[in-house]
């Protein structure tokens, strides 16, 4: 049986599945080791925006996320985050790892859903779909085993390239979400670990917030925020002598999300979207003229950040 016209298609009753956000933590080594083991990328230019831009002097480390490149209609040969359909012998959540092990082979400790997306207009006049959402950080143990291929490949997510359906939307809602929850102990812990120094704690925090902080400032403002305890341990990073070792100092009870919310997105909220600015003008999602957001996912890292204080 055929799904007929467009009008009869969109009075079908929608498709649903399920799609996967992963973010992990990458440095500028990452973004160099990507760049000399992907070929592919330059030869690809036209298609794909370059994915793995070169590291410039002092370049910090970014969020990146894995994205799956679509093998039918709609929008076949564009990148998409990973993604499946439903089974009546499995739950939301287990169809969700079915998803990330049959496109990238991870298998994150946790799954959180995020939001559920189900615009009609999301499937651009195919059969209507409906994406229930969930996502997950990850650490460099759990990414280790992941291998590259031409349609599967690590992005950092201030250079994504164009994507299919909403997905640009379903990730900058992560992003949100993960900013307006920077200072939740398990942030950091599932991004670098449960003991870390000072330096992979700042790594962490300017990668999610997206703009450079100072170091010194991170030390002063961390510390005098009793929130961290030293185990009394040192580890060497690179060419610098050994650094101090911390861990949260109740990472099992963590702390109020900016004003005071779990970070869930409220109707008629708008995500940040990468390198906008706080108090940005920001284009509602129904195509009204643009009014002014403000974002409270930056309360947290305001103070951090030299240029708003």
């Amino acid at each position: 049986m055929g799904l007929g016209n467009v009008s009869e298609r969109r009075s079908q009753p929608p498709q649903v599945g399920v799609s996967v956000v992963i973010l992990a933590l990458g440095g500028a080594e990452d973004t160099a080791a990507a760049t000399a083991e992907s070929p592919d990328v330059t030869a690809s230019k036209a298609a794909v925006p370059t994915a793995t831009p070169k590291p410039t002097a002092g370049a910090r480390s970014r969020l990146w996320l894995p994205l799956v490149r679509r093998v039918r209609q709609p929008f076949k040969g564009m990148w998409a985050l990973p993604g499946g359909g439903l089974r009546a012998d499995r739950s939301l959540e287990q169809a969700a790892y079915a998803a990330l092990e049959s496109t990238t082979d991870l298998h994150p400790r946790y799954l959180e859903q995020l939001h559920t997306f189900g615009d009609p207009a999301r499937s651009h006049g195919g059969l209507p779909m409906v994406s229930i959402v969930y996502w997950a950080l990850v650490g460099r143990a759990e990414t280790k085993d992941f291998v590259e291929n031409d349609n599967v490949r690590w992005f950092p997510e201030h250079d994504l390239p164009e994507l299919a359906f909403d997905h640009r939307q379903i990730i900058d809602h992560a992003l949100w979400r993960l900013r307006n929850r920077i200072e939740y102990p398990e942030v950091a812990t599932r991004l670098v670990g449960d003991t870390f120094t000072l330096a992979q704690l700042h790594d962490v925090y300017e990668a999610i917030a997206g703009e450079p902080i100072d170091l010194a400032n991170f030390r002063r403002k961390m510390l005098a925020s009793k929130q961290l305890e030293a185990t009394g341990e040192k580890r060497r990073e690179g060419r610098h002598r050994p650094a101090a070792v911390y861990r949260y100092a109740d990472a099992g009870s963590g702390t109020v999300a900016p004003g005071g919310t779990d970070g869930n997105m409220a109707a008629g909220d708008e995500p940040r979207w990468p390198g906008r600015a706080a108090g940005a003008v920001v284009a509602p999602v129904d195509g009204t003229d643009p009014a002014e957001v403000r974002d409270p996912s930056t309360d947290a890292i305001a103070a951090l950040i030299p240029s708003r204080e």
